[in-house]
């Protein structure tokens, strides 16, 4: 039997923003009392509603394209959709403090703990607890954990094709005072997607699963909101 989880977050006005990216912004165009009035009474089609969105390709649950990070990648409407239909592995990191970095060491420890192996080709999920603990709070955009360069390196190495976290990023939240970006600089480096802002990551933790994270067609988008979910075989 075919379970899918759900690893969006909810999309809303007023939704935290990675600091220095457009806010999202939702609004009811047409209202089915703005509608009403243009049809007949009589017909059985009496109103529509329609909804504006105004928002970053990195604002929600999102994936970078290769060019949010190097000007020679493919943007997001060019890359293959292979690359965001993959086996994944989910770790569980959750505790590694936010003021630490997820190190080489733990994510072999996790892999050990879970016996789980990274292939070529997966999709590697960080669960953090950071969603659980803190979305919503003041800490949720600027106290979180993230990879160390020998981390991030390591899962490069193995031929992983997306890295993702339920945080803002996959680096540490310190990266916005040092400027120091491990994960993305090796997502650069190997042309290697990075979805952030995931949720809901404790039920696939430990776990080996089909991960989904389609991407909108954007043309020339430096990366897309995302519905994730999970695919598991129970």
């Amino acid at each position: 039997m075919v379970k899918l989880i759900d690893l969006s977050q909810e999309i809303y006005q007023g939704m935290p923003v990675y600091p220095g990216h457009l806010k999202t912004i939702l609004w009811y165009h047409n209202t089915h009392d703005e509608t009403a009035p243009s049809f007949p009474k009589e017909y059985s089609f009496h109103s529509y509603a329609s909804m504006g969105m105004l928002m970053s390709d990195h604002g929600p649950t999102h994936v970078d394209s290769i060019f949010h990070i190097r000007p020679d990648g493919e943007t997001i409407d060019r890359l293959p959709l292979e690359m965001f239909y993959t086996e994944a592995v989910c770790l569980d990191l959750s505790h590694v403090p936010a003021d630490k970095f997820v190190t080489l060491k733990d994510i072999k420890d996790a892999l050990a703990k879970h016996k789980l192996t990274i292939k070529k080709g997966d999709t590697v999920l960080i669960y953090t607890g950071h969603y659980n603990k803190k979305y919503g709070t003041d800490d949720w955009l600027f106290n979180y954990t993230g990879l160390d360069m020998e981390a991030a390196k390591w899962l490069g190495d193995q031929g992983v094709v997306n890295i993702g976290a339920d945080a803002p990023s996959i680096d540490s939240s310190q990266a916005m005072k040092t400027k120091f970006y491990p994960g993305h600089i090796v997502c650069r480096d190997k042309r290697i997607l990075n979805t952030e802002n995931l949720a809901n990551l404790d039920k696939v933790a430990g776990k080996r699963f089909i991960y989904a994270g389609l991407p909108l067609k954007i043309r020339g988008g430096t990366g897309s909101p995302i519905r994730a979910i999970a695919i598991l075989n129970e």
